[in-house]
């Protein structure tokens, strides 16, 4: 048996987009453990409140650190990302974007608000104080044809922005092309379920990562598994079509999986299960929405993918 490992990948060797044809920057086992050094979705363009959206190179938004390949990683096989541990900065930024996002013709923009990250808290001004919640939003593996920018999501994970992608999450990625080729960025010392603004947090960091693989079963985009339940993802360009896809998704895993029929899944998701959008933020040009379905573990249910 191979022992497990610990590598450390710095923010200089970074993708911005992912496509079929990565090359990897590092080869691991499963169960290997991998330090991922993160710049901020700014990729360091803004450094004070003085610093607009509107200034900066839109081509230097969202790196992320890797690829990865892991060993053994074939197409057919779920590539498991487990986030061990997320460490920030000390100083992050959140920004009004113009044209982006909900309540965006009430409000000025450009804007940026500057952060401050202390022993576990953020404090956004003199008298507002709350608690991190550190997460990663990009995190993806290779695709099976286009080549998507790291700013989108899709079947192949990406720009997922979900604020449960934290310390204890369990990604399964599905493998398109072998080795899986992982990478990971735009980390977020806190970002509100939805992201109404298009920002959250943006700030840099590192991210512990263990690799592992679910051999010959796949969902058609990743699902994440906590600790008391477990999510399917699904993206499209408008909140209705997404809706109908993860929910189709939830429940086709239900069916696959776990023995329900289509109309057991089709109630169980009404009456147990939570649906969700972890991108709210239209009017978004360009970006497309991301829904969720977060299943309980119960005894019927206790994982995405039976052993």
């Amino acid at each position: 048996m191979a022992v497990a490992t610990t590598h450390r990948l710095g923010r200089d060797q970074i993708i911005w987009a992912f496509g079929p044809d990565l090359d990897p920057v590092l080869e691991v086992e499963p169960g290997d453990t991998v330090t991922f050094e993160t710049n901020d979705c700014f990729t360091g363009q803004i450094r004070s409140e003085d610093d607009l959206v509107t200034e900066i190179d839109f081509d230097r938004v969202n790196s992320a650190t890797g690829p990865v390949a892991v060993k053994g990683a074939e197409p057919g096989d779920s590539l498991v990302a487990e986030i061990l541990d997320v460490r920030t900065a000390e100083v992050g930024f959140a920004t009004l974007i113009p044209g982006f996002g909900q309540l965006i013709d009430k409000v000025q923009a450009p804007v940026t608000r500057l952060f401050e990250v202390r022993d576990g808290w953020i404090e956004m001004n003199e008298r507002v104080r709350f608690p991190a919640q550190p997460m990663v939003g990009v995190v993806g593996v290779a695709t099976d044809g286009e080549s998507l920018s790291n700013g989108l999501a899709g079947r192949h994970g990406g720009n997922l922005d979900n604020h449960l992608h934290g310390a204890g999450a369990k990604i399964l990625f599905p493998v398109r092309q072998p080795g899986g080729m992982f990478a990971v960025g735009d980390m977020h010392a806190s970002m509100g379920d939805g992201e109404i603004c298009f920002t959250g947090v943006e700030i840099a960091g590192e991210v512990d990562v263990r690799f592992d693989l679910v051999k010959g079963k796949q969902a058609t985009w990743p699902v994440t598994e906590l600790e008391q339940s477990w999510v399917a993802h699904a993206t499209a360009p408008e909140f209705e079509e997404a809706l109908a896809l993860v929910s189709e998704e939830a429940a086709r895993l239900l069916v696959d999986e776990h023995g329900f029929s289509m109309e057991d899944a089709f109630i169980f998701l009404s009456v147990a299960c939570d649906a969700g959008i972890a991108q709210a933020c239209k009017p978004a040009p360009g970006f497309g929405t991301i829904a969720r379905f977060s299943i309980p573990k119960l005894d019927c249910t206790p994982a995405p993918f039976r052993p």
